[in-house]
């Protein structure tokens, strides 16, 4: 199954997540399918496509919790 899902980056005590879509299976830092956007918990910003997100949603990839309520805050409607 294609799950959009958050990918760690950025340095020690300050995360930043990249957006992608992978399959379930893969581990958390390997190669995307297709990197939809980036995200920083600690400023609570972003630069996420939403439409790209729309596009894998419609094809049957499953956000997970997390980038459901991420994508939810930068505008997405389900």
């Amino acid at each position: 199954m294609v799950r959009i899902r958050l990918s760690r980056a950025g340095r020690k005590k300050h995360p930043v997540y990249r957006m992608i879509v992978v399959d379930s299976r893969k581990p958390r830092e390997t190669k995307a399918i297709e990197y939809i956007g980036t995200y920083d918990p600690i400023l609570k910003t972003g630069n996420i496509n939403v439409e790209k997100a729309k596009e894998w949603i419609a094809k049957g990839a499953q956000p997970s919790e997390r980038a459901l309520k991420i994508l939810k805050s930068f505008g997405l409607e389900q």
